[in-house]
């Protein structure tokens, strides 16, 4: 098939990849130059593990396209994913202009029948919204679908590649038939592509994000708990996990979580059921609970130098939101960040990937470091706030003979308690007890 991608930020740019990747012939368009230029030299805009490999694969097989072009990007597609931004506006709600204004062009471009397909996480109603735009100076028919993208930063490819389900929601059979044979690739394996109306499928994507984003938030409340009356949140964890009614996954408890879907759509859910009148109520205590827990080692380390961090050098090992990508949307280490320099501290970073994003962000407010371990160097204490794999098992031989002091606040629990307690760490993490 011939498919437009509009949009190559994150999502945009996994699934024309993908959809390349299976035999189609995929045009991304978008209006930024210096983006469109350097994906045309073979240069990835991203960090997402596996897809750099097929990127460069389906350009080389001349499957996959880069345009500026509104025009020649659709020209001879016959579907056409919005992978637009939904930023929060002034209010909390997904902010849908750019996906408005596309539309609005497409209504003046489309010269056959084509299926529009919302890919963006969008409110529910986007697609009504969307079609009444392109309507007003369409000439052909066409049909607006809502097949929301379940994508996780770090495994983005093999999700794509291997949906555990495909949400398709239109009521036109037309759609339906080419949509099947799109998806039918990617679920050979037999997991289902489940066919609802348009309404439904925008609320499936935001309803998903909102649980698990509460599945999380759950488990840090119940973690701070652990603290309080001396338990241990790892026994918690596995036994409430063994429920198959609860499952095992998302129950590890932390400093929060941050990135651009969960923060942004429990968020947008809020504000669109406080539109029609329904206060989500566990919504709101999410997002507070949330912002709290980011800042959970804060009291922690400025109780062990006794409330003065003044001229005090932490080590900070992870900028990313989450491990195996280079987002730092909403990250928790940035709040903490932010705390340390409030109080005096100097802060020196390592991450493997989102350095020069926070670069960007921060200039030299901190400072870097090319190596996890030259950041320990002369450090009073360092803390952990993203789980990627090789900080799990370090040299902590090293680690002892860099820092002033062998104190460690892990926000992710990477660490077993018994083995710090062997090698004489001052060891702090979420829902376990203290190592002193």
């Amino acid at each position: 098939m011939k498919i437009a991608v509009i949009g190559t930020g994150y999502v945009g740019l996994v699934t024309g990849t993908c959809f390349a990747e299976t035999g189609n012939t995929v045009t991304c368009v978008d209006i930024d130059e210096n983006k469109i230029t350097k994906l045309n030299s073979g240069k990835l805009t991203i960090y997402e593990p596996g897809l750099e490999k097929i990127f460069l694969r389906n350009q080389k097989e001349g499957r996959l396209h880069f345009t500026n072009s509104l025009k020649d990007g659709i020209a001879d597609a016959q579907i056409i994913f919005l992978a637009l931004p939904t930023p929060p506006g002034e209010n909390g709600s997904a902010d849908i202009k750019y996906i408005l204004g596309v539309a609005d062009d497409l209504g003046r471009l489309l010269s056959k029948y084509t299926i529009i397909i919302d890919k963006s996480t969008v409110p529910v109603g986007t697609a009504d919204k969307v079609h009444a735009a392109i309507t007003k100076n369409a000439k052909v028919d066409f049909d607006v679908v809502s097949n929301p993208e379940f994508l996780r930063e770090g495994v983005a490819v093999d999700d794509f590649m291997k949906p555990d389900r495909v949400i398709i929601g239109t009521s036109s059979d037309r759609a339906k038939k080419t949509l099947n044979d799109l998806y039918l690739p990617f679920v050979r394996q037999g997991n289902p592509i489940i066919y609802m109306d348009e309404k439904s499928a925008e609320l499936t994507k935001y309803a998903a994000n909102a649980f698990l984003a509460t599945k999380i938030t759950f488990m840090n409340e119940i973690a701070n708990l652990c603290e309080r009356f001396g338990a241990d949140v790892d026994m918690v964890r596995k036994g409430i996990g063994s429920d198959e009614r609860i499952g095992r996954r998302f129950l590890f408890p932390g400093i929060g979580y941050g990135g651009s879907c969960f923060p942004k759509d429990v968020q947008a859910l809020a504000r669109s059921s406080s539109e029609v009148d329904y206060e989500f109520k566990i919504l709101d205590a999410v997002m507070e609970i949330n912002e709290k827990q980011k800042l959970h080692l804060i009291p922690k380390i400025k109780a062990y130098f006794n409330n003065d961090l003044k001229g005090k050098k932490i080590a900070l090992w992870g900028l990313a939101f989450k491990p195996n990508t280079d987002d730092i949307r909403e990250a928790p280490a940035l709040k903490i960040i932010d705390e340390l320099i409030s109080a005096g501290a100097t802060v020196t970073a390592y991450d493997p990937e989102a350095m020069n994003n926070v670069k960007a962000l921060l200039g030299d407010k901190i400072n870097f470091s090319d190596h996890q371990y030259d950041a320990l160097k002369d450090a009073d204490a360092l803390v952990i706030a993203t789980e990627w794999s090789e900080f799990r098992t370090p040299d902590f031989n090293n680690i002892s003979g860099l820092l002033k002091n062998k104190v460690i606040f892990d926000g992710r629990n990477l660490f077993d308690l018994n083995k710090m307690e062997e090698l004489g760490f001052h060891y702090v993490s979420v829902g376990r007890r203290t190592i002193n």
